[in-house]
Parts: C-alpha cells; structure tokens; sequence
C-alpha cells in the first residue's frame, strides 16, 4: 500500500469508529438521563414522605376542625372527678411546689387564708400553677368544687 492510500484507509477508519464511539456515547448519555430521572423521581416521593410533617395544626373555623365535644352526660363534673383527672398530677406529687393532696400541713396555710382566695389562685393561677390548672375545658364551679375536694380531703 502506498502512503496516500494508507493516509486515506487511516481517516476513514478513524472517521468510522469516532462516529461508532460518538453513536454509542450518545445512546449511553440518554440511557442514564433517563435512568437519572426516573430514579430522581423515586428519591423525591421517598424524601418527601420521609420530611413530611409529623401531624398538622388544625385551628377552630378550619375545614380540619372538628366539632367541639360536649361532656358525656352534660351534668357538671364533681370535684373528685376533676381532682382525679386534671389536678392530680401536680396535687398528688406535690409537682413545681403544689399541695399535696392529704398533706394537712401544705394546706393549713392556704385554708387558713379562706375559701375565697383558693378560689382565685385555682381560677387564675398562682405561682407555677397556671389559671384553672390548664383544665380548660373546666367550668368555674368545676374548679371550685377540685378546690373544695381538696380542702376536704386535706384538713
């Protein structure tokens, strides 16, 4: 073979296999984008639900908000049943200073001030207790009858 023809041989072998690698580059680079966006939409469902919030805050007047619940019976609740399942788990620990139920001397200087001014600090708070001991959906004679379940059962 002469040099002209083996130049000419030259680039069009060298023609042929940079098309050849350009064409299977080609079909590589769309294989992977494909790949790639397929498996970034997986990523992002699974992100998503794994950042997802944990609960929602649901306000009154919002569609979510469910109707308010009444009291079962609709009868006020006695000071027992209130003492039992909103005061006493300060009141029967004696958590953040509270009078322990039963415990004459926590209470005999608070009894000693009168029923009156128990009655306020229970309704709007005293010290680290919070107004009503954050039983809000206690009425005031619910409180006043925690109160007075108290006093009885700790004189």
């Amino acid at each position: 073979m002469t040099k002209k023809n083996l130049e000419d041989f030259n680039v069009s072998q060298l023609n042929k296999a940079f098309s050849l690698l350009a064409a299977s580059l080609s079909i590589v680079v769309a294989m992977t984008v494909s790949v790639n966006a397929f498996a970034a939409s997986d990523l992002t469902a699974a992100m998503d639900e794994r950042l997802k919030p944990v609960g929602e805050v649901c306000m009154s007047g919002d569609d979510c908000a469910a109707a308010p619940v009444a009291a079962a019976s609709g009868e006020p609740r006695t000071g027992s049943e209130v003492y039992t399942t909103k005061c006493s788990a300060c009141h029967g620990t004696g958590a953040a200073g509270a009078p322990k139920f039963g415990a004459a001397g926590d209470w005999s200087p608070r009894i000693a001030k009168g029923l009156d001014v128990l009655y306020t600090s229970a309704l709007s708070g005293f010290n680290g207790m919070p107004a009503k001991g954050l039983c809000m959906d206690c009425s005031e004679d619910e409180v006043k009858a925690a109160v007075d379940h108290m006093v009885a059962g700790s004189k």
